[in-house]
């Protein structure tokens, strides 16, 4: 167990309730410096016919609007998912102190399995990762939901 299962546990659940809308099950949450969860979200994409609607930017945009402010110094975003280089951009402009995620995302990620944008050198804002965190409850959330996908495409 790890200081992060609750905060990521949290997540879990918000991707569970992307499945009702028929979105890839990710979700996010959004931590203040005491742990406290402050804006949390899961993937909305089809929910709202928008590309940009991933679980991070949701949570992170939410997390802005909580505290009046675009930096969110300090927070930590816990995500189920390694972040798209999309996601990772909006961490690394949000100025969050830490990233945590659980499954790695060999397709996308830009956080370590196909990039590394939050660590790269060149940036003036490198958050701290945190990685495999629930990684198997992830994996299992996406597993089944592509599954279902599967097997409702060849009925």
């Amino acid at each position: 167990m790890t200081v992060w299962d609750d905060a990521m546990r949290a997540a879990l659940a918000e991707a569970a309730r992307g499945v009702a809308w028929g979105d890839v099950p990710v979700g996010a949450v959004v931590l203040d410096e005491t742990g406290e969860i402050i804006a949390r979200a899961a993937n909305q994409r089809v929910l709202d016919h928008d590309p940009l609607a991933h679980a991070e930017m949701l949570a992170l945009r939410r997390a802005a609007e909580a505290r009046q402010s675009g930096r969110l110094d300090g927070c930590t975003i816990v995500v189920t998912l390694e972040p798209c280089a999309m996601c990772a951009g909006a961490i690394a402009q949000a100025r969050l102190a830490r990233l945590v995620f659980g499954a790695f995302d060999g397709k996308a990620g830009a956080v370590t399995s196909l990039f590394d944008v939050l660590r790269d050198t060149r940036l003036p804002h490198r958050p701290e990762v945190v990685t495999g965190i629930l990684a198997d409850d992830s994996t299992d959330l996406l597993q089944t939901f592509f599954a279902g996908r599967r097997a409702a495409r060849q009925s």
